[in-house]
């Protein structure tokens, strides 16, 4: 063996200990946050594993808040903006396969049809039947226009939050699955708590959480980066978006879309792409907004006043 080989051995055996070591850690952490054991809203069965639905509030339609792809805590990232409706409306956060309290189980689909129907039974078995307002972040726009496809009767309206429609997958760029799958065995070996993830985010930046809230927030993203579900879904995604692409555009369906300049997602065309998308339903309307893709982060106030004279006009 030459001395490069030898170099890139002594650098493996390191790396490996690396991980040994921040697995170990990672671990030890996991037993200490015990709030990560206690759900904050109602563990549901569906197709043998367990979802986490988290209601809130009162009035008709229900607010169903679905999250973008990696979200690791959606009922905490979305809670800016449903803490803000719920004194008038009644809210419903569905937490996919894999992301914030919901089990992560090995094998199952992931395309857009699987992902409606999971949250269509999370949601009757957490007792909350439509027609429902869905809100949804970026990747869970197809689920949204599937689900106004499919079931058109369930779906009062949608909110699009930097929704990624069908047509923009013919530009968002996704990192090649093994590429992707390194990431993820790098966080679930609790790398990610050695990386200023959390601190970063929005969403702390600006104290849109509490001291507790913001732990907890911290402590989902150690334990839900880049999960096996989230991998799944990333996987089928574009084909997902073909399938929605080919039913068409709800064109009946009331939409209205908070829209970024699309850098954070690096499509320079994107709010041509919204627009234009907008612009083909009988109940249409955006509204541009400063900020990154998870807009919800930066201006939630005014946010949740649009989505509340959106209800008003149903």
């Amino acid at each position: 063996m030459g001395c490069l080989g030898r170099l890139v051995a002594v650098l493996g055996v390191l790396l490996l200990l690396f991980l040994l070591v921040s697995w170990g850690n990672h671990q030890l952490r996991l037993l200490t946050e015990t709030r990560l054991a206690v759900p904050m809203g109602e563990m549901v069965s569906v197709n043998g594993y367990q979802l986490h639905v988290y209601v809130q509030g009162s009035g008709r339609p229900t607010c169903v808040f679905l999250a973008g792809s990696g979200t690791s805590s959606p009922v905490l990232d979305f809670k800016p903006l449903w803490s803000r409706l719920t004194g008038r409306s009644r809210i419903a956060v569905v937490e996919r396969a894999g992301y914030g309290f919901s089990d992560d189980p090995a094998g199952i689909s992931r395309d857009v049809e699987r992902l409606v129907e999971d949250s269509r039974q999370a949601l009757a078995a957490a007792g909350e039947s439509p027609p429902y307002v869905l809100v949804v972040h970026s990747m869970a726009a197809l689920e949204a226009l599937y689900w106004a496809h499919q079931y058109p009767r369930e779906v009062r309206g949608i909110v699009g939050i930097d929704p990624a429609v069908p047509e923009t997958y013919e530009y968002i760029s996704i990192p090649p699955y093994p590429i992707l799958r390194t990431l993820s065995l790098f966080a679930s070996a609790g790398v990610t708590r050695l990386l200023p993830l959390g601190e970063r985010s929005p969403i702390l930046q600006m104290g849109h959480l509490g001291a507790e809230d913001a732990d907890l927030y911290r402590e989902l993203i150690y334990r839900r980066t880049l999960t096996g579900n989230m991998l799944a879904e990333l996987r089928v995604v574009k084909d997902s978006a073909r399938r929605v692409g080919a039913l068409g555009v709800p064109r009946n369906t009331p939409m209205y879309f908070f829209i970024s300049d699309g850098d954070e997602v690096g499509v320079t065309q994107w709010r041509e792409l919204l627009r234009n998308y907008t612009g083909q339903l009988r109940q249409g309307d955006y509204r541009l907004l400063e900020g990154g893709h998870y807009l919800h982060h930066y201006d939630p106030e005014s946010m949740a006043d649009q989505i509340r004279r959106f209800l008003n006009r149903l």
